[in-house]
């Protein structure tokens, strides 16, 4: 499940995800209001929260979310990765230079030193 948080304004968004990931929450929540916020600002800063119940992508959601990095390669200007099991960082790792942004992971305890560099400039 995919719930956005309140800490983002303008061109940084929050995204909070719980549970297993699926296509529905990309095609219905994330992948709309990526493209609106796209549309409105051109480039974008991302905080990516995975909370303590998170537990991965379902196979389609894993494909429209490499699509989507592969679309806006060159729009993320920053994304933040909080928390999470090991084998996310290692993905993201293995995958970033899909996105021509900057990439940090952080801990789930330093949450707000990823929103302080989410939106530094």
């Amino acid at each position: 499940m995919i719930e956005f948080l309140s800490e983002g304004t303008g061109k940084v968004l929050g995204v909070k995800a719980t549970g297993t990931l699926t296509s529905a929450d990309y095609e219905h929540l994330l992948i709309p209001r990526l493209e609106k916020m796209f549309a409105e600002f051109g480039s974008l800063r991302i905080l990516f929260y995975m909370d303590e119940e998170f537990a991965g992508w379902d196979l389609s959601a894993a494909w429209d979310d490499a699509a989507l990095a592969l679309k806006h390669r060159a729009d993320f200007e920053k994304i933040a990765v909080v928390g999470g099991p090991d084998w996310v960082s290692w993905c993201i790792r293995v995958s970033s230079f899909l996105i021509s942004g900057e990439i940090r992971i952080f801990p789930r305890d330093r949450l707000q030193d990823a929103w302080s560099w989410v939106k530094a400039p």
